[in-house]
């Protein structure tokens, strides 16, 4: 009866007026948590080892107030090394894609200085800096800045050597190029870049602060494993996972805002 109206009134199935790509993230969480509970309860899995998803929330409820002073702290010292980042890296970016010299030049410094474990650096931070806030600003700039480099450099050295030709032909300049043609093509990759390196930054914040500070999600959960509270930590990690899922959506809507123009295929819808 109410599929003959429904037909009637020209209503769509209940299946079709679900948008499933945007109930997709949601379907597919509670899948992986009721999953994780499943596999906890039927192998028997002890707390200490792998704690359930109802543990896990057991605990944000119990150290609510250390879980989000802490997760403040890390959101502050992530954004900030983040923002360093951003402004240094395109700095950077537009000077090493200026020229090919330039570009051959420092491309292989930068590439080397990357393979540099961040982690091995945080000591040398604490002999500078001390223990604090500081190590952990400096490590996600410092964790965060190649992509951007990188990205916004390729940008420029990527500009179609016909397009040069025709535009010195009609008597531009090499700062016209610049700022005409190669800083616009260059914005899809700075934008791009910014998602890659906002998880980043959260990575280089959590590592120094696991070694070099008193406050963070870091510092919390390193003091929770020494406890054996595993709850604890599984609860400071889904932390971080929503504060990295919040940032990267910003710099996807950021990222969609600036350069929505560059996106043509129906596949970015």
């Amino acid at each position: 009866m109410l599929q003959t109206r429904d037909k009637a009134l020209g209503a769509k199935p209940w299946g079709q007026r679900i948008d499933w790509v945007k109930a997709a993230p949601v379907l597919y969480t509670v899948g992986l948590f009721a999953f994780w509970e499943l596999a906890v309860i039927l192998l028997d899995t002890p707390p200490t080892v792998l704690p359930a998803p109802s543990r896990v929330f057991q605990a944000i409820v119990q150290y609510w107030s250390p879980i989000w002073k802490n997760s403040l702290q890390t959101l502050y010292t992530t954004t900030l090394g983040f923002l360093i980042a951003v402004v240094a890296g395109l700095a950077l970016g537009l000077f090493v894609g200026w020229s090919k010299t330039i570009y051959a030049g420092l491309y292989p410094l930068m590439i080397g200085f990357n393979a540099i474990p961040k982690v091995a650096l945080v000591p040398i931070l604490v002999i500078w800096f001390g223990i604090g806030t500081v190590p952990a600003v400096l490590t996600a700039f410092l964790i965060s800045f190649f992509p951007i480099v990188v990205n916004v450099a390729t940008g420029l050295a990527t500009i179609e050597p016909e397009t040069e030709d025709v535009l010195r032909a009609l008597g531009a300049r090499k700062m016209d190029i610049m700022l005409k043609v190669g800083i616009p093509r260059s914005m899809p990759y700075f934008f791009g870049s910014l998602k890659i390196a906002i998880t980043l930054a959260f990575v280089g914040s959590v590592v120094s602060e696991t070694v070099a500070s008193n406050y963070g999600l870091g510092n919390m959960m390193s003091s929770a494993q020494s406890q054996f509270n595993v709850p604890l930590v599984f609860a400071g990690l889904l932390a971080l996972a929503v504060e990295g899922i919040a940032m990267y959506a910003l710099m996807a809507w950021v990222e969609k805002r600036m350069t929505g123009w560059a996106h043509r295929s129906t596949m970015a819808q």
